[in-house]
């Protein structure tokens, strides 16, 4: 199931610069018309969207968290990442983490292995 206009949309490991797949995801995101909640510890901007130093901080509910932080640190989220309850977890390239996506899967959080731009360009997003 794809992702309505307008769902809120969670790009954890944001980046402010652009070469960068993760600020390149959030500008796409935003340029389709998604509601998009960059994650960084720093806080800083990106594609002048406030961006969350923690998934803690968000209060919404998301349709689709996009993972661009490798294992080792969405292993350390695993917790806030639940407590999200995200409807699906997009893992790109390089961030496959088996123990939480088996985690994730057992709880009903659909659990994709896949590239969000690619997704985004392919109208499969």
């Amino acid at each position: 199931m794809n992702a309505g206009k307008n769902s809120n949309i969670v790009v954890l490991g944001a980046s402010n610069k652009p070469e960068k797949y993760s600020y390149m995801a959030v500008d796409m995101l935003k340029s389709h018309g998604f509601n998009v909640i960059p994650v960084h510890p720093s806080g800083i901007s990106v594609c002048n969207l406030d961006t969350k130093r923690s998934l803690l901080e968000i209060n919404a509910s998301i349709d689709t968290l996009s993972i661009y932080v490798n294992s080792s640190l969405s292993s350390r989220e695993s917790e806030a990442i639940l407590k999200l309850n995200p409807r699906r977890i997009i893992f790109n390239p390089g961030t496959e983490n088996p123990s939480l996506e088996n985690i994730c899967s057992q709880k009903g959080i659909e659990v994709i292995h896949a590239c969000t731009l690619v997704l985004l360009r392919t109208s499969s997003f």
